[in-house]
């Protein structure tokens, strides 16, 4: 079983910046591909970035391409999310997610947090 905490979110300007964390419980960490995602009440979850176990491979949604940075620290089991100039349409729910291919789907994932509130003002 694997828990996952997110943190980091809040209230920005836009062009400003965050960093979302997820913290993970569970020995196998380092062994699970693990993806980011978004949500907006009334519209589907929307892959943000994922990155492979080793942490040698990334992809991410072309709405945040050169703008967001995934990273994964297996020493301590946290999966970062660094998010800089941020736009009013990026204000969402982010959620962690662990299992994945690395996988743009949600499907592919086994285990969710609960997520973390970004919201960008304009």
């Amino acid at each position: 079983q694997v828990q996952l905490v997110e943190s980091g979110g809040g209230l920005v300007q836009a062009g400003g910046s965050l960093r979302l964390s997820c913290t993970t419980s569970g020995r196998t960490f380092s062994r699970y591909n693990m993806g980011w995602f978004r949500q907006v009440p009334g519209k589907e979850r929307e892959f943000v970035a994922a990155i492979s176990w080793s942490g040698g491979s990334t992809r991410y949604a072309d709405s945040v391409k050169g703008r967001f940075t995934i990273s994964k620290d297996n020493a301590k089991t946290t999966v970062f999310l660094q998010m800089n100039s941020l736009k009013p349409e990026d204000t969402a729910v982010y959620c962690c997610a662990a299992g994945g291919g690395p996988s743009s789907r949600a499907r592919d994932y086994d285990y969710w947090g609960q997520g973390t509130q970004v919201t960008v003002s304009s």
